[in-house]
């Protein structure tokens, strides 16, 4: 997938007010300070796009990208707010709750959920949650582990196996998964392909 720019279009707390649905789009989720916004950046080559930032929490709102391709259609990309962040109120984390729900439910052109996982982490209960509510639901899920260049080789290797067994050990199967690091590049050739077949 070649792409040639993407553009910030807008934000929203609520599924209602998002772009009109004439592409297809894939949202990128995950716990906060997990990555995401530099693993966005890095994806459409763009520094600065998706704004980061060494406050959790910082995403509040559903925030919609198109992506503009030289061959194909353009996509929208989707910058979810994180979820389980401790230090926001619990009415506050019940809107952003019902928010990514509802989001989640009822855009009917979302292809594709990333969740996003910090590699050097062992499996956390927000997120199997999380993500088995996915599962549940019926919605199109793959996973993304992030800042694999945080760790050694050997020791990457060994923490995605053990990520791996243990999603293997709850649902005998796995949805697609990349390991990814915003600084080396790593796993943007195979996101993209991968997301060129679902756009």
């Amino acid at each position: 997938m070649h792409i040639l720019d993407a553009v910030f279009l807008m934000s929203n707390t609520k599924v209602e007010g998002c772009p009109d649905p004439i592409f297809k789009e894939v949202a990128f989720i995950g716990r906060s300070n997990v990555g995401k916004s530099s693993l966005i950046n890095m994806l459409v080559n763009k520094k600065g796009l998706a704004k980061t930032s060494s406050t959790p929490g910082k995403t509040q709102t559903i925030n919609h990208f198109e992506v503009k391709v030289k061959h194909g259609k353009n996509w929208y990309l989707v910058d979810l707010p994180g979820y389980g962040y401790a230090k926001k109120s619990k009415s506050s984390r019940k809107d952003w709750q019902s928010m990514i729900k509802h989001y989640l439910e009822e855009r009917e052109n979302l292809t594709c959920t990333f969740v996003l996982i910090d590699l050097r982490h062992e499996a956390q209960k927000i997120d199997i949650e999380f993500m088995e509510r996915l599962l549940k639901d019926g919605i199109p899920m793959a996973i993304v582990f992030t800042k694999a260049d945080k760790l050694k080789d050997q020791a990457a290797v060994k923490a995605f196996e053990q990520y791996e067994s243990v999603l293997k050990s709850k649902w005998g199967d796995t949805p697609n998964l990349f390991i990814s690091s915003a600084e080396s590049q790593l796993g943007k050739d195979r996101l993209l392909q991968f997301i060129s077949t679902i756009v």
